[in-house]
């Protein structure tokens, strides 16, 4: 383990494009953030803002016919992810680094038992020559540490609600206690009192455990709740970067951020709608040539639509923006 409060995780000018036959997707374009150990990041955006793709670069899950890491490094628990060999790669997935999928109605193997499952996870890293027994024992152990009763370790992923499914799917991506753990979108497919339950699940297991984490959603209540640091994304760039404290409370944001916050409803205040930010993501394979927001932004001027901005900073709090400047 590294000393307290050192970089567990470092991205530097991360670039990934997706060539086709027809045309290159530019999905992330030279991101970078660092991750504390023992702290929980959050990345925020909409679909299509490459958390995704930089979550699965961390891995080195992306598809190998079709993505290019084109620049950049990631370091992560002290490997050299992008230069390490697949046989390294297959000792770091699981046992240093894990990942929450999306889904978890389709991360689960439908024809394998829930304990079958956990148990692989834990036989693949069974660096401690484990017996048949103890094994069958840490299966247990990481079925009741998700709240599940170690009696259905033989029951199907069918037999489970989609709440069980996501606690199953936790406890394969914590079984062999990693140094990080990625969650992409992990309550997104269940209902807001289920989500509630796995979010408060997973911070109080990240606490018992130590595990530092990368939570990747859309929604600026739950990073409220669970990050120490947070990104905003747009059109594979960060346009924000800072403490929780930075984004929530700072008094300049990333336009996109502003928007972020306006189409959330505020119980407090009486307004009739809410303030949608207008037009779509723009197209990944033709990206603006200046300001990636330009298009939708309410302040854009005439340099946002040629230039590209550079990143403002005060304090650690960094905002790529014209406007800000």
């Amino acid at each position: 383990m590294t000393e307290k409060n050192e970089h567990l995780l470092e991205v530097r000018d991360l670039a990934v494009e997706y060539h086709t036959d027809e045309e290159i997707v530019y999905a992330v374009n030279n991101i970078s953030f660092a991750l504390k150990e023992g702290t929980t990041f959050g990345i925020v955006g909409e679909t299509g803002a490459g958390k995704t793709t930089t979550a699965l670069s961390i891995l080195r899950l992306l598809p190998d016919r079709t993505a290019r890491v084109t620049s950049g490094s990631i370091t992560a628990c002290g490997n050299d992810i992008l230069n390490a060999s697949e046989a390294e790669m297959l000792r770091i997935r699981g046992k240093k680094i894990s990942m929450i999928f999306q889904d978890p109605m389709t991360s689960l193997n439908p024809i394998i038992t829930v304990g079958d499952q956990i148990l692989e996870a834990l036989s693949l890293h069974n660096t401690e020559n484990l017996s048949s027994k103890q094994l069958a024992e840490r299966v247990d152990k990481s079925l009741e540490m998700v709240g599940i009763l170690p009696s259905r370790k033989k029951d199907y992923p069918h037999q489970f609600s989609g709440g069980m499914k996501q606690r199953v799917v936790i406890a394969i991506a914590l079984a062999c206690e990693p140094e990080l753990l990625i969650a992409d979108e992990p309550t997104t497919a269940l209902d807001v009192t289920i989500q509630a339950q796995v979010l408060a699940m997973m911070n109080e297991l990240k606490e018992r455990l130590g595990t530092s984490m990368i939570l990747i959603t859309h929604d600026l209540g739950v990073v409220a709740q669970t990050c120490d640091d947070v990104c905003v994304m747009y059109a594979g760039e960060i346009v924000e970067i800072g403490t929780v404290d930075n984004i929530f409370n700072a008094s300049r944001h990333h336009p996109y951020t502003n928007g972020l916050f306006g189409s959330i409803p505020n119980l407090k205040v009486d307004t009739p709608r809410l303030s949608p930010i207008a037009g779509l993501m723009p197209d990944p394979t033709n990206l603006p040539k200046g300001c990636k927001f330009s298009p939708r932004c309410p302040k854009c001027m005439d340099i946002c639509k040629e230039k590209p901005p550079v990143y403002f900073e005060d304090g650690g709090h960094k905002i790529l923006c014209h406007f800000c400047a």
